[in-house]
């Protein structure tokens, strides 16, 4: 038995099941959720099974709802009849506190766990028993699962489900349908709910708004996020947009949920063509893998490529909080009403390198090697600035700081960017021939990269760490589990502790 970084068991894989849990209270329709699930996989041709778990009393007994499927073979696989900590694939909490209760019960790990969930909130007795405010800090639960999930899908799925006249189980099982997470299409899912025959129309309604949520776009206008999306920068928009979707049809169809979603950010980071070279560079990875493998290597590469393409400089961070939807979600949130005025604070902390990386290429690397230009930067700008996005001089500073996509190829970040994305994808690839696990674990690590300033500078040095431990461990037949327990490790805190005793583990025997 191989030990992990706390010289604890490494808990058994069983190749080939997923395994999915669903945390829910009475009233949000998880055994709707789970049955579905269960035809859903059924029609697919899947080997399933599911089970429950009934509570007895609110959140302390919450119930949990149980899956696991596998493709259909000869040999029936043994399934097990409830979760084990550490050894779910997705987990689906239908409130916040659920979302905390599968943290602490270890069902959501940073190595494999996609975490679904609700952050509307259904209050405990205990909350509203006891005297004074007893409501518990979401926002404690929500910094958790960005840590304790491999992959985190949060938003308002109740509000989504009752704005459709549904429950909040069909909103749910449109964030499944559009996690990836299952290799079946969108329409499978859709038909799942069409065969109930309750409720249909409602709850198809909701799934789609779950399914849009999940992918980034505005649920409310999901229309007119597209057609934002195809008109970025092109002298024929449509046309473009749809070329580019094409190409999307024309990839394995497990692959397209995830491609999809990857293209769209990054047009909407830049435009249509900077989407065409997004497409480039995840055609021959998907040319690499195949079907046996259940396309991982390839839907890893469309998040991932997608991600690193879209990186947050200066321009980006401007552009999101200058745009319309952004200041009605906080007038929202803050329930101002149309005869109060809102002030807004916007805070930013660039270092030395992100004004660097906003200049010419050249320019900007001559001002990077030059310690002294560098030092000038820090003391104009390292302090941060504070600026009033309510009034107009700090708004159209970042109106046209937001409106510099069209020089952004153009500068020394995204030189800085490119050189690293195509050596991230060269030694992710390496080992592909002779360890195909090993390179899916080292293209997931470029998550640890995100943000900007110090944000920014902390992930790019932790994924450098990573990157070289996975060069010590790539001879060995186990590199790939130990890749995933240094990315674990290195999202343990944020000064990096666990990633250096992990490292110091593989250099050991190294």
């Amino acid at each position: 038995m191989t030990g992990d970084l706390s010289g604890g068991p490494v808990r058994a894989q069983t190749p080939g099941i997923t395994k999915l849990a669903i945390m829910a209270v009475g009233g949000q329709g998880g055994g709707v959720l789970t049955g579905w699930i269960e035809k859903l996989a059924r029609a697919q041709g899947y080997s399933v099974q599911a089970t429950s778990v009934a509570g007895v009393a609110q959140r302390t007994g919450a119930t949990i709802y149980y899956v696991e499927m596998a493709p259909a073979s000869e040999r029936p696989p043994v399934f097990a009849l409830a979760p084990s900590a550490g050894d779910v694939d997705i987990l689906i909490a239908a409130e916040m506190m659920e979302v905390g209760r599968a943290i602490m019960r270890g069902f959501v790990t940073p190595d494999k766990t996609t975490l679904i969930g609700s952050t509307h909130r259904a209050l405990a007795v205990s909350e509203k028993s006891a005297p004074g405010d007893g409501i518990a800090n979401a926002k404690e639960v929500h910094a958790a699962a960005e840590i304790a999930a491999q992959t985190l899908i949060l938003a308002d799925m109740e509000r989504l489900a009752v704005a459709h006249g549904s429950n909040i189980s069909a909103s749910l099982f449109g964030a499944l349908a559009a996690s990836g997470t299952l290799p079946f299409s969108r329409a499978a899912f859709e038909n799942t709910i069409r065969e109930s025959g309750k409720g249909v129309g409602p709850s198809l309604q909701a799934f789609s708004a779950g399914f849009d949520a999940t992918l980034g776009l505005n649920d409310n206008d999901t229309a007119a996020r597209s057609s934002t999306l195809a008109s970025v920068g092109q002298a024929n928009p449509t046309l473009q947009w749809e070329v580019l979707r094409n190409r999307i049809d024309a990839l394995p169809e497990p692959v397209h949920q995830m491609a999809l979603a990857g293209l769209a950010k990054v047009v909407d980071f830049q435009d249509c063509a900077y989407g065409s070279l997004y497409l480039d560079r995840l055609e021959p990875i998907v040319a690499l893998d195949k079907a046996s493998d259940h396309w991982l290597l390839a839907v890893t590469a469309a998040k991932y490529i997608a991600n690193a393409m879209a990186y947050d400089d200066i321009i980006r961070v401007a552009d999101i909080k200058t745009r319309g939807p952004r200041f009605d979600r906080i007038r929202a949130e803050m329930s101002v009403r149309s005869d109060q005025g809102m002030q807004l604070t916007e805070y930013f902390h660039p270092r030395a390198e992100e004004i660097s990386g906003l200049l010419p290429r050249g320019l900007g690397a001559r001002v990077e090697n030059s310690p002294r230009a560098m030092a000038w930067l820090n003391r104009w700008f390292g302090k941060g600035r504070r600026l009033r996005t309510d009034s107009i001089p700090a708004f159209l500073l970042l109106y046209w700081l937001g409106g510099l996509r069209s020089y952004r190829l153009k500068t020394r970040r995204h030189t800085i960017e490119v050189a690293h994305l195509d050596a991230w994808l060269h030694q992710s690839l390496a080992p592909l021939a002779s360890n195909y696990m090993l390179s899916v674990e080292m293209l997931r690590c470029q998550r640890l990269i995100k943000g900007y300033s110090d944000t920014h500078g902390r992930g790019q040095s932790k994924f450098v760490n990573v990157m070289q431990g996975a060069d010590l461990v790539k001879d060995r037949k186990d590199a790939a589990e130990w890749v995933a327990r240094l990315h674990a490790a290195a999202l343990q805190d944020p000064d990096g502790k666990a990633l250096s005793g992990a490292l110091e583990t593989v250099r050991s025997f190294s």
